[in-house]
C-alpha cells in the first residue's frame, strides 16, 4: 500500500475531525467506536460498505454494534460529509468520503469500485450550478465494466476452455 503523503494524511485528519464535529452536532456521543468509524473513512478510497466496516474494526472494538456503524453512516451522510453510493450491483451500499467531484468505476463482475480523478468535471459542475441556479451538494457519474482483474480472469477462463 503506498504511504499517504503529509498534505493527505492532513485532509484525512481535517475529515476526520469534520465528521466527528457533525457527530456532535447530531446530538451523538463521541465514543471510541465512533472515533474508529471517523478515521476509518477519513481517506479511504475502497468505498466501504457498512459490514465491511463493523468486521474491520469490531477486532479492536469488541462492544461494536452494527447499529452504531450504520446510525453513524447515516448521520453523515446526512450531514453531507459522506456519499451512499447504492448502485455497485452487489446489494449493499457503499460510502465514499471523497466528495470532490470525480468517477466511479463499478466493476459489474467484483462490485469492486475505483476512484478516476476527472479535472473536467470540476468544471461541468461549476456550469451546471450556474445554468441551473442549483446549490449543488453532490454528482454521482459512474461506468460499470469489468475491472483489470475480472477482465483477466476471464481471459484466462476463455483460454483453459479453448483446450
Amino acid at each position: 500500500m503506498a504511504k499517504k503523503s503529509s498534505t493527505a494524511k492532513k485532509g484525512a485528519e481535517n475529515a476526520a475531525s469534520d465528521m466527528l464535529g457533525a457527530l456532535r452536532q447530531a446530538g451523538m456521543r463521541l465514543t471510541p467506536q465512533r472515533y474508529a468509524i471517523c478515521e476509518a473513512l477519513s481517506g479511504n478510497r475502497e468505498h466501504p460498505t457498512a459490514q465491511v466496516l463493523f468486521d474491520r474494526l469490531r477486532v479492536d472494538y469488541p462492544s461494536l454494534s452494527r447499529a452504531t456503524v450504520y446510525n453513524t453512516l447515516h448521520t453523515l451522510v446526512e450531514a453531507g460529509l459522506l456519499l451512499e453510493l447504492v448502485s455497485a450491483g452487489d446489494g449493499n451500499a457503499h460510502f465514499d468520503p471523497d466528495l470532490s467531484p470525480h468517477v466511479h468505476l463499478v466493476c459489474v463482475n467484483c462490485h469492486q469500485i475505483d476512484d478516476l480523478e476527472e479535472p473536467a468535471l470540476a468544471g461541468i459542475a461549476r456550469r451546471v450550478a450556474r445554468n441551473s441556479g442549483y446549490e449543488l451538494r453532490n454528482a454521482g457519474l459512474a461506468y460499470y465494466g469489468l475491472c483489470p482483474n475480472c477482465q483477466k480472469a476471464k481471459a484466462r477462463k476463455s483460454a483453459s476452455a479453448g483446450r
